[in-house]
């Protein structure tokens, strides 16, 4: 599967109505690896910009706007 790099970046609503960037840096998959941003399903480096079809959101950004 391709990375598409510095590509227009969609949107998604969370449940608490928080919008999100659909990118590698709200990716679930995202890591670090030497202070580079590493996507563990490609394993290669992606930028902030890139997507791909397995993007699902981050815990951290499902959970953005919930007041409990």
């Amino acid at each position: 599967m391709k990375i598409e790099k510095n590509v227009r970046l969609g949107f998604v609503m969370n449940e608490h109505g928080i919008k999100v960037k659909r990118c590698c840096a709200s990716c679930a998959f995202k890591d670090y690896r030497d202070d580079t941003r590493y996507c563990t399903q490609h394993h290669e480096e992606v930028g902030a910009r890139a997507r791909c079809r397995k993007w699902q959101m981050s815990d951290g950004l499902k959970n953005a706007g919930n007041i409990n």
